[in-house]
């Protein structure tokens, strides 16, 4: 009996592989060249003042360590949403200070 579906090219591939995307493994940014921003915010916070530091390139689990830095650091609470690091108060001075101790360039953002 025939095979169905006839000719192909690429025989030799599996369907599964052939399907399959190729995984975007893009080497990380290194820390010193990263756009790292601290800032002081109130917006969507219920009129809380929060500090927070967009701008880091890393995996969820090393922002998480980094975050756990940080709240020992400041001595304050903080969490981590959609890569972006906030923790509670006017922390903007330790967070620097934190940040910069782990190899990151930050800057102070707005006012």
């Amino acid at each position: 009996m025939a095979k169905k579906g006839g000719w192909q090219e690429f025989g030799s591939l599996s369907r599964a592989a052939s399907l399959a995307r190729p995984s975007a493994t893009t080497p990380a940014t290194p820390r010193a060249q990263q756009q790292v921003r601290v800032q002081r915010t109130k917006a969507g916070k219920g009129g809380k003042l929060v500090t927070a530091i967009t701008g880091l390139d890393a995996p969820e689990a090393e922002l998480r360590e980094l975050l756990k830095q940080l709240k020992a650091r400041a001595g304050t609470g903080g969490t981590l949403k959609e890569g972006v690091i906030e923790l509670q108060g006017d922390q903007v001075a330790p967070a620097l200070a934190a940040l910069e101790q782990a190899g990151f360039r930050p800057k102070q953002a707005g006012g």
